[in-house]
């Protein structure tokens, strides 16, 4: 019999709306798919029932209901859903489709149970439908789809068992299976799950570059999924202590999600971005975001996610009263042992762990020490894929009970255990920034070592042992080796917009024109660049911490003095001669809120023509504050430190201290440097040619200073005005032995590597000066603060500075506080003038600020 053309025309429309709503689910708008399979649907049920045709469309439409309203509803919802398609499956002869069908019914309840948390019943139905979709593609060699898919959910969920082997098998044959028949969204989907089986093995640069790639297929394939892929680079991130970074990632992705109504992703985006208030210190946001969590998981009836997002809600708990230092209530120690016992009885093993460890900690606090040890005993051993904050706060709780219990050589045998592991996993994160991030998780274990070698510290082995703890616990980052400059031309290409864009603004400010637009997306691209430096620009191996005896070795005449911070006490470790004497300096939030003060009295004062009764007032306050600070910090050290030449390792806000404005450093050489590691790695003999002069835009005097320096250095090579470019700036910088750049800059609290140098097309960033192939020896910032540092979690002082310094520069001056074009411009001849005559950095730096050195805030930084 010939079909109806008008049935014929119904059924293709409702096929026309199943691929349709495939097509927006596919790309995470769930939504729009419901909507339009509902349609599907009525066209169907208005159709002839029993045709083959028509039932098989049905089955499909119900199906892909079945699995969109299990994503913006209650997976319940979804499970009937595929209940009622697989009961159809029964008016359809025993052929080739009805097995199809039947192998997609039973896929997509795998993938209902995975999504729920109930992975072993998921697994077994993925390995049974699996060999019958490879037989029908056998069958049918240019359909691949449904085999394609299965095996790509397959590999995700032997990733979330923690059987990386297989997923990793499953990944590469999805891959290969979708370029073989073309589909883009699903080598997109296969590559992001490539990155989340690269952070579960712990390669967080590996894990972003197979984020970044899935990224770029999907935005064009599927964009809706872009979120999902920001939600993991987030979490991997976390990982690498990037708290502030994730949380943008996380904050840019759940917009998406929520807009989508993928109820899931929404949840697990929520606790992430708990994760990142938690290290961020936000402790009342991660609770928030972590109780709306656990709520949406309840209502989808995922029960494994739940407990997740419980946990990440006592965790806020536990710091918060960790924090305010009070007796925490008996009930939540025991409220975490509840917690500890669900989530192990769901094979959630790692989040069991981490509550009772927490539950240590509390106990502890409370004075409980044999319901600590009992608890702690009941923690298994890490796992090769435990996460490195998960390891650390095993070793941090075992250093607590043996404080608590009198074994102080056993708490600090713990703290050394666990800061070598967290070096292990800083030695596999590659790019400057994850380095300097992953410091986050070993801070409290450091700070406990040194706080407790600082109690107890006394004559000359106390001192020396509290220095090599210090040595252990900061500025790790300055001890690796750069690779050679990797050319990328993504990166190279963001950088060079990046230039463009900044350029611009500049431009049009100054012509009135609006801005917001054009500092956008500036923005976006510095997200983007930073993306692409997370794992194309990584650092190399490790130098060793310098010993103590290294250290005294290479000072020769030298007097070092070591700041030490715990909690309110400030100490300092003086080695002098071999000898190390350490001295008790009084309160530290005391030193650090004066030099505050100074600072800001320095930025006050920097302005070439500032009112005589102005300056007058504001030279008088800072007079004082320095006084107070070279009473607290230098006047106790007076006797060791002599008259010679001092190098300083300082802690924390006082890394910005401008020293020589201390009335006792006055005219003394000295330089500053973020351990003694990182010093003694610098100090060398630097080559004193060649000599690069460069005078950039909008800095009054800068083609003057730098001309004037041409008589100073009659070889130099000096580029300024339209010549001053940043691609011939980074030529001339690249082998030179000194390098003096008067120009205007920013430094860049929130990315450091972008902290920039503005030159006649735009920014140089920090990013491209560290990754220089042969960085300059002596680099002179003469007019702008980009001296300055953010200091992240364990004394890692990042800035422009900071990078030039970290890439293999050996000694950088720069300023610490605003500083006027004429100050700047005396200063810097009388330097140059001392620095080409032979003298050393630190030497040449006193003499050219001691003549006003409140108006003259440089400090030499690095080797001196």
């Amino acid at each position: 019999m010939r079909a109806d053309p008008q049935s014929n025309r119904a059924l293709s429309a409702a096929l026309d709306l199943h691929r349709r709503a495939n097509d927006a689910a596919g790309s995470a708008h769930n939504v729009e798919a419901i909507r339009l399979l509902r349609r599907a649907l009525r066209i169907l049920d208005r159709g002839p029932g029993a045709a083959p045709e028509w039932t098989a469309a049905r089955i499909r439409v119900l199906i892909s209901l079945a699995l969109a309203t299990a994503e913006v509803g209650s997976t319940a919802e979804g499970f009937r859903g595929l209940t009622r398609a697989r009961t159809q499956l029964d008016q359809l002869p025993d052929d080739a489709r009805r097995q199809e069908l039947d192998a997609v019914v039973s896929g997509q309840r795998a993938l209902l149970l995975y999504r729920v948390g109930r992975p072993a019943e998921a697994l077994a139905l993925f390995d049974a439908i699996i060999p019958t979709l490879e037989r029908l593609t056998r069958q049918q060699p240019g359909d691949g789809l449904l085999l394609t898919r299965t095996v790509l959910n397959r590999a995700q969920l032997h990733a979330e068992t923690g059987d990386i082997d297989a997923a990793s098998r499953d990944f590469d044959r999805a891959i290969r299976l979708a370029a073989e028949h073309g589909y883009t969204r699903l080598e997109g989907k296969a590559r992001h799950g490539l990155g989340d089986l690269a952070q579960l093995a712990g390669d967080i640069p590996g894990a972003l570059r197979h984020y970044d790639e899935a990224a770029r297929i999907l935005e064009s394939a599927a964009p809706g999924w872009v979120a999902r892929v920001r939600l993991d680079q987030g979490r991997a991130l976390l990982v690498a202590g990037l708290a502030d970074e994730a949380a943008r990632h996380l904050d840019e992705a759940l917009p998406d999600l929520r807009r989508n109504r993928v109820i899931q992703d929404v949840a697990e985006a929520e606790v992430a971005r708990a994760a990142a208030a938690l290290l961020q210190g936000d402790f009342a946001g991660a609770r928030k975001l972590a109780t709306a969590a656990r709520r949406r998981f309840l209502r989808r009836g995922n029960t494994r996610w739940a407990e997740v997002a419980a946990l990440t809600r006592r965790r806020a708990e536990v710091m918060a009263v960790l924090d305010s230092g009070v007796t925490p209530p008996a009930r939540l120690p025991a409220d975490l042992v509840r917690l500890a016992e669900r989530l192990a009885g769901l094979a959630l093993w790692d989040e069991a762990a981490v509550a009772r460890l927490l539950a240590v900690r509390l106990l502890l606090r409370r004075g409980d020490a044999d319901a600590a040890r009992e608890q702690l005993a009941a923690v298994p051993k890490p796992r090769h894929t435990t996460p490195v904050d998960h390891r650390m706060l095993r070793r941090l709780c075992r250093a607590e009970l043996a404080v608590a219990t009198g074994r102080i050589r056993s708490a600090l045998a713990q703290a050394q255990s666990g800061l070598a592991e967290l070096g292990w996993a800083r030695d596999r994160m590659g790019g400057l920034d994850l380095l300097c991030g992953t410091a986050v998780h070993g801070q409290e274990l450091g700070a406990l070592a040194v706080g407790l070698v600082l109690a107890r510290a006394g004559g000359e082995r106390g001192a020396r042992r509290l220095f090599a703890w210090q040595e252990r616990t900061r500025a790790q980052v300055y001890r690796y080796e750069p690779l050679p400059e990797i050319d990328d031309p993504v990166l190279a290409r963001h950088l060079t917009e990046m230039r463009h864009v900044r350029r611009t603004v500049q431009q049009n400010r100054l012509a009135g024109k609006p801005v917001a637009a054009l500092e956008q997306r500036y923005a976006r691209l510095q997200r983007e660049a930073s993306r692409l430096g997370w794992y194309t620009s990584r650092w190399g191996s490790p130098r060793p911490v310098s010993s103590p005896e290294e250290v005294a070795e290479r000072l020769g005449d030298r007097v070092l003095v070591s700041l030490a911070g715990h909690d309110a006490d400030l100490a300092a470790v003086v080695v002098r001669d071999g000898r190390f004497r350490l001295v008790r300096l009084g309160s530290l939030p005391d030193a650090v809120e004066l030099a505050r003060q100074l600072h800001a009295d320095l930025n006050a004062l920097a302005p070439d023509h500032l009112p005589a009764p102005l300056a007058q007032a504001v030279t008088a306050s800072a007079q004082r504050r320095a006084d107070a600070l070279d009473r607290q910090l230098v006047q106790p050290l007076a006797e060791l430190l002599g008259d010679r030449e001092l190098v300083v390792i300082p802690t924390g806000s006082l890394h910005a201290l401008p020293w020589a404005a201390l009335p006792s450093l006055r005219g003394r050489a000295l330089s500053v440097a973020p351990s003694a590691t990182a010093w003694a790695a610098a100090v060398s003999t630097s080559r004193p040619e060649p000599v690069v002069l460069v005078g950039g835009p909008g800095v009054p005097g800068a083609v003057g200073e730098v001309s004037q320096l041409r008589t100073v250095y009659p070889g130099a090579r000096l580029l300024d005005g339209e010549q001053a470019t940043t691609e011939a700036v980074l030529s001339a910088l690249d082998g030179s032995g000194v390098a003096h750049l008067v120009a205007h800059g920013a430094h860049e609290p929130a990315n450091a590597l972008f902290s920039r140098l503005d030159l006649v097309d735009g920014p140089l960033f920090a990013h491209e000066a560290a990754r220089l192939p042969n960085p300059p020896e002596r680099v002179v910032l003469a007019s702008c603060e980009l001296a300055m540092s953010h200091i992240r979690p364990g004394e890692e002082a990042l800035g422009f500075a900071g990078a030039l310094l970290a890439g293999g520069s050996r000694t950088v001056v720069g300023a610490v506080a605003r500083v006027g074009d004429r100050a700047a411009a005396e200063a810097m001849t009388c330097l140059h003038r001392s620095l080409a005559s032979g003298t050393s950095p630190a030497v040449a730096l006193a003499e050219a600020t001691a003549a006003d050195p409140l108006r003259r805030p440089f400090l030499c930084l690095g080797a001196g």
